[in-house]
């Protein structure tokens, strides 16, 4: 593709396909305000790119002219340069799984409501995040260790295109981390589930029968985040542009906003407005076309 592209318009399906006249749609749009490459599709009516040169505000205002809601499409300009990053640093709550597990155990206390409206402001960046850690661990004081794997049996699932994420970008060099401020007990088993290669979250505290109702300090939580990404910068030789941080929650934040490319997954809104790229349709395997993988590269664990 011709070197004077500066930027990628990236489109990604959410549930249904993506259909020939809306690309042409999209690729007209972007054409109106900026040279454009012609629509390059990654994986058949599931996602495609426009290279362009030119401003990305323009592109980007000239698109909500012609959007329609219920295309349920996935648009993000990225640079043209470096697409494809070297160290993945996921959130897992909400991000790689579907649930909060913190939440999960409060129903095995029976106290889901009190405890997930507690997460919920937390995610939203309403409260403190250690604060709220403490204060809803608090309230699993007594709660039988058993409980923990009954929620992960019966509850944590991985979100859709998990697998499909750590292995295509390990098979073509990456690094993986799972960095969580939920618990250690979930972090092992779902990192290895995932792929991941390396896993960090916060450690519950018991007496061998039954939480004390109480969490390992120092809590890790935005800062920490932050911290691992940038270590894992330094460890294995890269630039911060080389990263690729992903999350839903107000304590991914400080590491989405300084990755090389951070992205808001089905977020909270403050997150979605913050991050640099959003996907609120499609499932982690859009991560994949937002680095340009194409389906051929893309590897099925």
């Amino acid at each position: 593709m011709p070197a004077q592209f500066s930027h990628v318009l990236n489109i990604t399906a959410g549930a249904h396909a993506i259909a020939e006249v809306t690309a042409h749609a999209i690729h007209d749009a972007c054409r109106d305000v900026a040279p454009t490459a012609p629509v390059d599709w990654l994986a058949p009516s599931r996602a495609f790119d426009i290279a362009f040169a030119g401003d990305p505000d323009a592109v980007r205002a000239n698109l909500r002219d012609i959007m329609q809601d219920d295309w349920l499409l996935d648009l993000n300009i990225v640079p043209y340069e470096n697409r494809r990053k070297r160290l993945l640093v996921a959130d897992m709550d909400s991000t790689i799984i579907g649930c909060e597990c913190i939440d999960e155990l409060a129903d095995m206390a029976g106290l889901k409501p009190q405890v997930a409206a507690i997460t919920e402001r937390a995610m939203r960046g309403e409260l403190d995040f250690p604060a709220a850690l403490r204060e809803r661990v608090a309230l699993l004081k007594g709660l039988p260790l058993e409980a923990l794997a009954r929620v992960y049996a019966e509850r944590v699932r991985l979100n859709p295109g998990a697998r499909v994420l750590t292995a295509t970008m390990r098979a073509h060099g990456a690094h993986t981390l799972l960095v969580s401020g939920g618990f250690t007990y979930f972090t092992t088993r779902v990192a290895e589930d995932a792929g991941f290669e390396e896993q960090q979250g916060n450690r519950l505290l018991d007496d061998g029968k039954v939480l004390t109702g109480e969490v390992a300090e120092p809590i890790l939580g935005r800062e920490a985040k932050l911290t691992a990404l940038e270590a894992g910068v330094v460890r294995f030789g890269l630039t911060v542009s080389d990263t690729l941080a992903v999350g839903d929650g107000a304590n991914d934040l400080d590491m989405i906003k300084r990755a090389g490319l951070g992205v808001a997954y089905h977020a909270k809104p403050v997150v979605a407005a913050a991050a640099g790229a959003s996907i609120a349709h499609g499932d982690l395997r859009s991560l994949l076309y937002l680095q340009g993988y194409r389906s051929s590269e893309i590897q099925e664990p």
